[in-house]
């Protein structure tokens, strides 16, 4: 990220122990340096509107109780913003006319609930500014920092946004919407009288509005009638919407203000990729520029829009510059119920697309989508030899209201039957050996994998879950209180404390069909995952081994759900490839050992006495 003041360069990269930190250096010198030690990998970091400070957020083994760091480049001070114990910090809120404070989503009230405080820069100073009434899960603020839109959801699974004139005036609903409609808000222009929102609200996809907050006036800034809108570059100082993309199968860039018109015209002649703005300096005349592309590292320019050039400034992964990566397909077909389904393929390079042993690889949300873009596990999956299916099935974002809630309450049933339609699918095309498939993901995709091996289980011949939900009425009884989204779930998954819904829940968990599973599993977990608890993998492992059944059991006790530490990523990397290359016959790189020198992994294997879809009955070894 560039400073706003346009002089120095904040970027992620590995430290000698291969965790990333953040680095630093002047604009037009080499003195890189790298700035933090934190113990576990960085993953985003900001500047404070005055260059003084660096920020980032960092959690305890992946307990995601974010605490938020900040760090003056001059001194490198390091000053811990939010530095109660067991609290979070959901995220915070800056205003380039307020450069020496910060407001901070914070439970230090009362665990259950994000409350609004305010952060002096300077000393550290922290007030509570706006108290959560119940039901508040994110808040914004104008151009003075005031708070003055809220956002929630609804009992029934719908949202509403409140706003309110100023500090001292009280708070009235905006905008109430349906379980099956949206209305995300995003900012105040510059004035306070316009509020953007990303809504679908009547239309099928979510469009991009501004609303007079006062009198409810509204008015379209960009829509499609087949795709959402996907990400809006907004002007750091003016507040002005200037650009929005969509994503039908690449992302495509729409300028809405003509003033940058012909910036992004001259940026999709730098590169054939995915393009983004980073950042930006406060004369906005320095852009920071990243485009993205399957088959090579992230590439980062800095865009002079006075000169109209550009310098490269790096790759963000230099060792795969030499590598031969693969292209990703974009693909389409159409499931048994006549939906179209869209998503991607990879192949393995230099082979002809036959016969090839594949991995369907769910994304995770589910309400989310996978993009046209780099992905390392497809990288590395198509390196070892598979055919690699993405599928964007019911119930993903970015294809209108009515494909996202295609997907409600169908949990393990049209969802599920989306991904068998995917493999039959790539059957049909001849491209897929229907005698080597494994389905292999995490998160969702974890649920996805274990539902696949129970619900379809002469579908796979293995599959590797990581921190994957089990029981689907444990899993929403879990969710911590101040995420608000348990409205949400309960009426597009099921209310496990409605006795109506208990049936479809039960009958969605694949705890409860452990005795169809027929084929060897590799289940991961991380010890401090507050998304997927622990439990959800410890209560199906048991249920296996109780059944006979085969599965690896990797247990990473400093982890969470997401952000790995290097070597503990590199441990289940090299089980996840050694376990297909015994079950689909690919290349894999052998572990010394019994784990990654560094990792923390606690691995329980048990063994079948019966043979699987896998193979021989004593290792389940093709």
């Amino acid at each position: 990220m560039i400073s706003p003041d346009g002089t120095k360069l904040a970027y992620l990269a590995p430290d000698d122990r291969e965790v990333l930190q953040i680095w630093l250096c002047t604009l037009g010198a080499a003195d890189d340096r790298c700035i933090s030690s934190a113990r576990r990998p960085i993953s985003n970091h900001w500047w404070s509107w005055d260059s003084r400070s660096i920020f980032w957020a960092e959690d305890n083994d992946g307990d995601e109780n974010w605490h938020i760091l900040s760090i003056d480049p001059a001194t490198l001070n390091i000053r811990d913003l939010t530095p109660w114990q067991g609290v979070r910090c959901h995220y915070t809120i800056s205003r380039v006319g307020r450069p020496g404070e910060i407001l901070a989503l914070l439970n230090v009230r009362n665990r259950k609930l994000m409350d609004v405080w305010r952060i002096d820069l300077l000393t550290g100073a922290a007030k509570l500014e706006v108290e959560n009434p119940g039901n508040v899960s994110r808040w914004l603020a104008d151009d003075d920092l005031v708070v003055r839109a809220s956002f929630g959801h609804t009992p029934e699974g719908g949202s509403e946004v409140q706003v309110r004139a100023d500090a001292a005036a009280p708070w009235r609903v905006l905008i109430r919407s349906a379980p099956d409609e949206e209305a995300e808000p995003l900012a105040f222009s510059k004035n306070g009288r316009e509020i953007y929102l990303r809504t679908s609200v009547g239309s099928d996809t979510l469009r991009l509005v501004g609303i007079d907050p006062e009198s409810g006036r509204e008015r379209q800034i960009a829509a499609t009638d087949d795709f959402d809108v996907e990400n809006v570059m907004l002007h750091p100082t003016r507040r002005t919407v200037e650009a929005v993309s969509f994503a039908p199968d690449r992302m495509q860039w729409q300028a809405i203000d003509p003033a940058v018109a012909g910036d992004f015209e001259q940026l999709e002649k730098i590169e054939d990729g995915m393009l983004h703005v980073t950042s930006r300096d406060l004369d906005d005349r320095k852009w920071v520029v990243s485009f993205a592309a399957p088959n090579r590292p992230v590439h980062y320019y800095l865009w002079d829009r006075v000169a109209k050039s550009s310098m490269f400034l790096f790759s963000h992964r230099p060792e795969l510059e030499t590598a031969t990566l693969s292209e990703m397909q974009p693909t389409k077909y159409t499931a048994r119920d006549g939906l179209e389904i869209r998503g991607y393929l990879t192949l393995p390079p230099g082979v002809e697309p036959r016969n090839l042993p594949l991995v369907l690889h769910p994304h995770g949300g589910p309400w989310a989508r996978d993009y046209w873009t780099l992905n390392v596990w497809v990288q590395l999956l198509a390196n070892r030899g598979y055919a690699v299916l993405q599928p964007n099935f019911r119930g993903s974002t970015g294809y209108g209201k009515k494909f996202l809630h295609a997907g409600d309450r169908e949990w393990g049933r049209a969802m599920q039957d989306d991904l068998t339609d995917a493999v039959k699918w790539a059957v049909g095309q001849g491209i897929a050996d229907p005698n080597r498939v494994a389905i292999f993901g995490g998160s969702y995709g974890g649920y996805a994998t274990l539902a696949g091996s129970t619900f379809t289980p002469d579908l796979y011949n293995c599959a590797v879950d990581l921190c994957g939900p089990s029981n689907l009425a444990t899993l929403i009884k879990s969710f911590a209180p101040y995420w608000g989204i348990r409205s949400i779930w309960n009426a597009r998954v099921g209310n496990p404390d409605d006795p109506s819904d208990q049936e479809l829940l039960r009958k969605a968990s694949p705890l409860f069909a452990v005795d169809k599973i027929k084929v060897p599993m590799l289940i991961a977990q991380g010890t401090n995952d507050v998304r997927v608890i622990q439990s959800e993998s410890d209560q199906i492992v048991a249920a296996i081994e109780n059944k006979g059944g085969t599965v690896t059991y990797v247990v990473y006790p400093d982890e969470g759900h997401t952000g790995w530490c290097p070597q503990n990523s590199k441990d289940f990397v090299a089980r996840t490839e050694k376990f297909l290359a015994e079950h689909l016959g690919g290349r894999y790189e052998p572990m010394e050992g019994e784990r990654i020198e560094g990792s923390s992994a606690a691995v329980k294997v048990i063994h079948s006495s019966s043979a699987g879809r896998g193979g021989d009955s004593a290792s389940g070894m093709r």
